[in-house]
């Protein structure tokens, strides 16, 4: 698996909450002002030839949907980010959050109880 651009992220995004999409609809989602068409239909061809969408033709339309799983790619990025910035511990990962203040001692308690 390939890591995402950030427009291609957001795309999948759109995608993951849609289920299936148009372009048009996907360019709808986007707030004010929003980008123009072709480009996201670019970024749509792109995820496609990274396998991360298919399309269901409709004459010359084409309705997109993922094939790759939110979850799916919340595991490549965190544990990518877990590997490259915090040499594969979790426990650095963990103590850096909470050092920095964005994770109180709750819910460490929390993640700490996860089995």
């Amino acid at each position: 698996m390939k890591e995402l651009t950030r427009a291609e992220e957001q795309v999948m995004l759109f995608l993951w909450d849609m289920e299936k999409a148009f372009v048009k609809q996907l360019v709808e989602m986007y707030e004010m002002p929003q980008p123009a068409y072709n480009t996201v239909s670019t970024i749509v061809r792109i995820l496609e030839r990274k396998g991360f969408v298919s399309y269901r033709a409709f004459g010359r339309s084409h309705q997109y949907f993922p094939i790759v799983t939110r979850e799916e790619y919340m595991q490549f990025i965190g544990l990518r980010i877990v590997r490259d910035y915090f040499n594969g511990s979790f426990v650095e990962f963990n103590q850096f959050f909470m050092e920095k203040g964005d994770i109180n001692p709750n819910e460490f308690d929390r993640i700490t109880d996860i089995k």
